[in-house]
């Protein structure tokens, strides 16, 4: 009997040890001791910290300096490609301006931001996702000075410039939004936005904003941008309104589709959505406004698409700033991640 019973526990013991080094394995098999595993629960800091060591990683033109997943999933503008491919090797530096949102809760990440290639500052949006230790997940979009729509990217790398306060605030665990409404907020702003008509979501004649709601485009400010002393009475600026005074004009009618919506990273304690989807123009770029008049986007006669990553702040159910990196892409590009909804 007794002898059983030791011999139990000794096997229990040997298949507790085998297990522990089989976790330690698949946390960081290819991690160097300069940057350790990734902790099977990564909070916020731990997150953080996750994306300063890839971007020192992409720097040094070094995957091996990170702790990846044997099957780990890699893509640039949505082409999939070796990791050490692409941008790590034209990466010459990490620029001045810089998001991050956490979602601990699902073991995802987000950098929004500068980086330095060629001389030269570009925007780049990141996500990471880790699973047991390890990062499985690498998805960047990359936005160069010419991609197409308004450019900013000089003025967000100046040294000492940084996001507003407001995305970094802390909201008391009792005051948050679930994930799902978040999401559904987010959602609002891209059918609100599909063949934009004035009408509101869905007919309901109202948009998800707060009065003072603005948005930044790549770097430029694309709502709330002061009107030119010398422009004609009566002329149509959209960029000159807010998120609101656009959507009810029905300004955007020229998005006929936004397709891949994905919205895998939600800071619930900063109340922030970070979404992914692809927006399908110019095949539409005639249209009547909300207010009856007739209106034409120049140049808008040709099909295209923006792949866009979209960092909605969320505050009391509505969305008071929008920031987007979004290039020009293949017209219609379908995504190689899954999406959660979508057209």
């Amino acid at each position: 009997m007794r002898s059983t019973f030791a011999m139990c526990c000794a096997l229990a013991l040997l298949a507790a040890t085998a297990l522990s080094l089989s976790i330690l394995t698949i946390m960081a098999p290819n991690a160097r001791a300069s940057t350790g595993p990734i902790p099977l629960n990564c909070n916020r800091a731990c997150l953080e910290d996750v994306v300063n060591q890839y971007l020192a990683a992409v720097v040094a033109h070094d995957p091996k300096r990170l702790p990846l997943s044997a099957d780990a999933k890699y893509t640039e503008n949505d082409q999939v490609m070796d990791i050490g491919d692409g941008f790590w090797k034209t990466a010459e530096g990490i620029g001045n301006y810089k998001h991050i949102f956490a979602d601990p809760e699902f073991g995802q990440v987000v950098f929004m931001g500068t980086m330095h290639e060629a001389g030269a500052p570009l925007l780049m949006s990141l996500r990471l996702r880790i699973e047991l230790g390890r990062i499985s997940e690498i998805e960047g979009v990359y936005y160069r000075s010419g991609g197409g729509g308004p450019s900013g990217i000089a003025d967000l790398d100046k040294p000492g410039y940084k996001p507003e306060d407001m995305w970094f605030k802390s909201i008391p665990p009792a005051q948050r939004l679930s994930r799902q409404e978040m999401i559904s907020i987010a959602d609002g702003y891209f059918t609100g936005l599909q063949k934009n008509d004035g009408k509101g979501i869905n007919g309901t004649g109202t948009y998800p904003f707060t009065n003072d709601c603005h948005r930044i485009e790549n770097g430029a400010p694309t709502t709330n941008v002061p009107r030119p002393a010398n422009e004609p009475p009566g002329t149509i600026n959209a960029f000159s309104m807010d998120c609101l005074a656009q959507f009810k004009l029905g300004y955007y009618f020229v998005v006929q589709s936004i397709h891949h919506r994905r919205y895998p990273v939600v800071d619930a304690e900063r109340g922030v959505v970070w979404s992914h989807a692809v927006f399908d123009q110019g095949t539409v770029n005639q249209g009547t406004l909300s207010d009856g008049r007739e209106y034409t986007f120049k140049g808008f006669n040709r099909p295209s698409s923006i792949l866009v990553t979209e960092a909605f702040l969320i505050e009391n159910g509505k969305i008071r700033r929008v920031e987007m990196i979004g290039p020009s892409v293949p017209y219609h590009l379908n995504s190689p991640w899954p999406g959660l909804s979508g057209n």
